[in-house]
């Protein structure tokens, strides 16, 4: 997690330059204030992202002297044949664009699909199969 905290410290370290130049250059305030919370936003995860690579061990990609193969094996469990994903997808386009054009009824009916697909994604593998 050493290079993701690098990584965002050194957008923070940016995105607060970039606001500087900017109040320098424009004296326009909305910008100034995207900026810096931009800057603001980059520096909150830096900073978790450092405090919980101090409570994990050492991946090969915080290592500069890991090879390659230090890195093999398996990542993690992802299913392969899982349907949550599409109807998840559906549901949150559905609820950006009931927002969008503010529909109050489709806002709560999207809201409903979006809970209903975050929880099949979530107990797929928590539910017994069907027959037993």
């Amino acid at each position: 997690m050493k290079v993701e905290s690098r990584i965002f410290e050194i957008c923070t370290v940016f995105f607060f330059l970039c606001a500087v130049v900017y109040w320098l250059l424009s004296h326009e305030p909305v910008g100034i204030v995207g900026l810096t919370l931009t800057g603001g936003l980059s520096l909150i995860i830096g900073t978790y992202f450092r405090f919980v690579s101090r409570r994990l061990e050492a991946r090969p990609e915080d290592n500069p002297e890991a090879e390659v193969a230090d890195g093999a094996g398996d990542l993690g469990f992802f299913s392969p044949g899982s349907y949550w994903p599409i109807g998840l997808a559906f549901a949150a386009a559905s609820t950006a664009v009931a927002v969008a054009y503010w529909l109050p009824w489709l806002i709560a009916m999207t809201l409903v699909l979006l809970l209903i697909m975050v929880g099949g994604l979530l107990f797929e593998y928590h539910i017994p199969p069907s027959g037993h």
